[in-house]
């Protein structure tokens, strides 16, 4: 299997050592522990995690990684609501109550 994985914007194949490593901090608990999601080349493909502050700061360094921005962030949040809930988004009390008006 390659290594190698196609760069979005079409450019040069990257290694998967070359591919860009995303963080998203999700909670910060007790001030003792970082929850944060993790991906590797593309943000929306990403693992949840959660390590002490020093691990999360050490691991950060290791995997030289940029912090997702807010459009990254917004763009992660409305795939897994379309995934959740389809292309219409969640169903609403409010929703609800205009069907049964309708029947």
């Amino acid at each position: 299997m390659s290594q190698e994985a196609s760069d979005p914007r079409g450019d040069q194949p990257k290694t998967f050592d070359e591919l860009p490593r995303y963080v998203r901090i999700r909670d910060v608990i007790d001030d003792r522990f970082i929850e944060f999601d993790f991906a590797i080349g593309e943000p929306s493909l990403y693992v949840e995690l959660v390590l002490p502050k020093a691990a999360f700061e050490a691991f950060c360094h290791h995997n030289n990684v940029t912090m997702m921005t807010d459009e990254q962030a917004a763009a992660v949040d409305a795939d897994m609501e379309k995934w959740r809930y389809g292309e219409s988004g969640p169903v609403t009390d409010q929703d609800d109550n205009s069907s049964e008006l309708n029947s």
